[in-house]
């Protein structure tokens, strides 16, 4: 018999670790390939973990509401065959370290080529047997694994891709800093304990409300965020007249055709993707000292859920849905969102991000940027009032929609210039709208 370590998977960049919500098979259980074993969540979306390997669970590292990080071995599975479990010791030991733990990661460096953990595949890329196999054979790392650009159908790696990596690879000097950097991470966390909450304090008639999950989650992320970039705004106001009376004009005929409600959201995700098209060091993001410029534009969506959070599902290659693919996204997405079925993939990859105020009333907002992106776009509400028409004849007072376009972003490496121009564009697109469109 050998053990199989099921690691928490990646679930995209901006995820580092979830919370177990809840265990689908108890020790003893048996367990086929695929099969679900445990929920969890992050300030994202929930999730289930499946299993790997078919087998026996016979060991579970964590229980319900525990917080795991990415890569931390949660579960391990009894199964037919050669042992594939890690000889590494796991980031939840990491995470505890013991007096002399210090000493212990420090032998590893001589030893460190020798003791690479095996590579598995996750929800973002599948690695074949061959490739898992090679890899284990020539002490390849998962991380290591993941950077490799992939030549085959949807970026998979060949054979090709991870002997050419092999031959090209630094391998001591990459295993050396990894080994480095482990020791730093075990002393600053021996040198650093953990905070002490201070005691909740209110008179008898106050009523205590504990944070949700996903509440506390956010509001981490929240001041991450303002802490992390230099927030900075400019607004706009936009005259969607011609977009009021069109989609008035069109909205029956769309719903009976399509069989989907025509809101404004995926009219202006449309001219908001056109400015992104536009203006492509909006669609970037950052980390590090480094500047990444995305090639496709992703528009996240913020969603509001019943219990008043907020989750950001992602429309993929925005640009290059026409207005009847852009509706059907964002109603399939939002319907989705509130009835907490997303999956990891619909939350993943967004570029940039769009959130709509004017649903609650508000005409404009001071939104907060969703890390690593460099910027957000809040919609405020659509208001009928009066304003000054010019025309070749003279200027005269008229009855108008209007709205208010809020743009945060990170003044790191968005100017005012640019900041303003972008929303500028987004406000051109509309106030263009053609009257006579056919949907």
């Amino acid at each position: 018999m050998a053990k199989f370590e099921l690691k928490l998977p990646k679930m995209g960049e901006s995820v580092a670790e979830a919370t177990i919500t809840s265990w689908l098979k108890e020790v003893g259980d048996t367990i086929e390939l695929d099969e679900a074993i445990l929920e969890i969540a992050t300030d994202k979306v929930d999730s289930e973990v499946p299993s790997e390997v078919d087998g026996v669970l016979v060991e579970k590292r964590f229980n319900v509401d525990d917080v795991v990080q990415v890569g931390q071995v949660i579960a391990v599975i009894e199964t037919e065959g050669e042992d594939v479990s890690d000889d590494q010791p796991s980031h939840a030991e990491i995470d505890k370290p013991k007096p002399a733990v210090i000493e212990q990661v420090a032998q590893t460096i001589v030893v460190a080529k020798e003791t690479v953990a095996p590579v598995s595949s996750s929800d973002e890329r599948f690695y074949s047997p061959l490739v898992k196999n090679i890899a284990k054979q020539e002490g390849v790392s998962q991380n290591e694994l993941d950077a490799i650009i992939g030549s085959g159908k949807d970026a998979r790696v060949t054979k090709n891709d991870i002997l050419n990596f092999i031959e090209n690879r630094g391998s001591a000097k990459k295993e050396e800093g990894h080994v480095t950097e482990t020791i730093k991470s075990v002393v600053k966390t021996e040198a650093q304990p953990k905070p002490v909450q201070a005691p909740v304090v209110s008179n008898g008639e106050d009523e205590i409300i504990e944070m949700t999950r996903m509440g506390k989650l956010i509001a981490h992320h929240m001041v991450e965020s303002v802490q992390t970039s230099a927030h900075v705004q400019s607004f706009i106001e936009a005259d969607v007249t011609k977009i009021w009376n069109w989609r008035k004009k069109v909205k029956a005929d769309f719903m009976k055709r399509e069989g989907e409600n025509l809101t404004f959201t995926p009219i202006f995700m449309e001219a908001i993707a056109k400015a992104l098209r536009d203006f492509p060091m909006m669609n970037i993001s950052i980390q590090g000292d480094t500047i990444v410029k995305k090639r496709n534009i992703n528009l996240g969506m913020a969603a509001s859920l019943a219990d008043g959070n907020l989750i950001v599902p992602v429309i993929k290659n925005a640009d290059q849905l026409n207005l009847v693919g852009m509706t059907k996204q964002v109603n399939d997405l939002a319907n989705r969102a509130r009835a907490n079925q997303l999956k990891p993939d619909d939350i993943q990859g967004g570029t940039y991000t769009v959130t709509n105020v004017g649903t609650f009333g508000s005409i404009m907002g001071t939104p907060i940027i969703n890390q690593p992106q460099v910027g957000i776009l809040a919609l405020g509400a659509i208001r009928k009032v009066p304003a000054v028409i010019e025309t070749p004849e003279g200027d005269f007072i008229g009855i108008r929609y209007k709205m208010f376009l809020s743009h945060s972003y990170d003044h790191r490496v968005v100017n005012g210039a640019l900041g303003g121009q972008f929303v500028k564009a987004v406000k051109d697109y509309l106030e263009a709208w053609d009257s006579n469109r056919e949907i």
